[in-house]
């Protein structure tokens, strides 16, 4: 190879270099600030609601029932929830314990559920109800100090311009066999361009639908510089399935802790430096299911936000709202029984970090300045042995009375010594107060 071609191309990787430094996202100090804040409030409140509620079969009803988009769009007509109040929601995640909430504004059905201005398929315009509800829902966490993050998905089953189609609805939808993608993802940032200067402070955007067709051109940079640039707090996040993204500020998990990949979602998903959130469901379905009643305990629901804690994410339990507005009796009763034990507990979970250990068998730590929480969630022996934690313990009690628990700290690690009749069969919590 000649000298000359060598420079060019050495010139060329130093301009692309340089051009990357200056793409490179820096989060403002608002957005930092919003991490943190983020990073503390360890609770939230999901929520799948849509038209697809209707027909009590999930969120996925469309796709999974192969409905035609000709047929779904008789659904809207339908939908009238006289029975939603903003209120009663907003009230029912603070009692839970919960900071924040994410709300479904459009799903993979492609219905938005604000009033849209760029499509006449929304709440406002096709359903008897005729109000934004997430209007009303932002204005009442607004009055309630509760912050307020938009679902949106990049996958839309009824846009004909999303297109090539993904791997999800097919041709059963009616749609032509063509479209323009750029099109569509203009209509999207139209979309969330409505939602981040119509409704007020906006916590953050979480996407999804992504992974319909991981490898298109998403137009990311662009999208995620606007949602920066019209509210530099909102914290992004993705449902991708993948490590963190360039301009994304947070990572989630979908249905499983950090580093495991139990459902199969995440065979790529590396932990990345993020603050972390863990999205779960509180019975077995995203969205209204009529027949879904395999809730889970309120234990394994209080186990769950501590593993989380201890995991250094957040978690995010979701609700799937009936067509009338309301939240199933049963639902709501599970997170009153998790706002009891929070109210108790909270001191260990809220503004916390993992702690010095990582997760064991038996259990989870969170930490909090010089203060460790030890979560015990599965150990029944009076007499739990842990590796040394880098620092002196300077006294072990139990969190809730402050009963003194007796400790040994030696060359083959701490050895905690319980009473038995100390424990408690969801989470025995023990604080130990380390050497500044």
């Amino acid at each position: 190879m000649k000298k000359h071609s060598i420079t060019i191309i050495l010139l060329f990787i130093c301009l692309v270099s340089g051009w990357s430094q200056v793409t490179k996202y820096v989060p403002t100090p608002e957005n930092e600030k919003a991490r943190a804040w983020f990073q503390d409030a360890r609770f939230g409140l999901f929520i799948h609601w849509g038209v697809y509620s209707i027909l009590g079969d999930g969120e996925w009803v469309m796709n999974n029932q192969q409905i035609p988009i000709k047929t779904y769009e008789k659904l809207p007509a339908f939908f009238n929830p006289t029975e939603f109040n903003a209120a009663e929601w907003v009230q029912m995640a603070k009692d839970a314990g919960m900071k924040y909430i994410t709300i479904t504004s459009k799903h993979h059905d492609g219905f938005a559920m604000f009033d849209s201005k760029v499509s006449d398929y929304n709440i406002v315009k096709k359903t008897p109800h005729g109000k934004d509800v997430l209007k009303m829902l932002a204005d009442e966490c607004k009055k309630q100090g509760i912050k307020l993050f938009f679902y949106h998905s990049q996958l839309d089953w009824h846009n004909p311009d999303y297109y090539p189609r993904g791997n999800t609805g097919g041709d059963y939808t009616g749609r032509p066999d063509k479209g323009d993608m750029n099109k569509y993802l203009d209509y999207m940032d139209a979309q969330l361009t409505e939602l981040l200067t119509n409704y007020g402070d906006v916590a953050g955007i979480w996407f999804d639908g992504m992974w319909d067709k991981k490898d298109a051109e998403w137009r990311l940079d662009k999208t995620y510089s606007l949602i920066h640039k019209l509210q530099p707090a909102a914290l992004i996040g993705s449902n991708h399935h993948r490590p963190p993204y360039e301009g994304e500020d947070f990572q989630m998990f979908e249905k499983d802790l950090p580093g495991h990949n139990t459902t199969g979602f995440a065979p790529e998903q590396k932990i990345g430096d993020l603050p972390k959130e863990i999205c779960e469901t509180i019975n077995h379905s995203w969205g209204f299911n009529l027949q879904d009643a395999r809730n889970k305990s309120a234990k394994e629901l209080i186990q769950y936000l501590v593993k989380a804690a201890g995991y250094d994410a957040n978690f995010l339990l979701n609700v799937g709202p009936m067509p009338n507005g309301k939240i199933q009796p049963e639902h709501i009763a599970l997170l009153k029984q998790m706002g009891e034990w929070k109210r108790l507990y909270d001191e260990t979970i809220s503004g916390t970090r993992g702690g010095p250990l990582s997760a064991r068998d038996w259990g989870v730590m969170t930490q909090k300045g010089n203060k460790v929480y030890v979560h015990i969630l599965n150990w029944k022996d009076e007499t739990l042995t842990l590796p040394k934690l880098g620092k002196k313990v300077v006294s072990a009690k139990i969190f809730l009375d402050k009963t003194p628990v007796k400790f040994l700290e030696n060359d083959f690690g701490l050895s905690l010594k319980i009473p038995k009749d100390k424990m408690n069969d969801i989470d025995t919590v023990i604080e130990l107060e380390l050497k500044n």
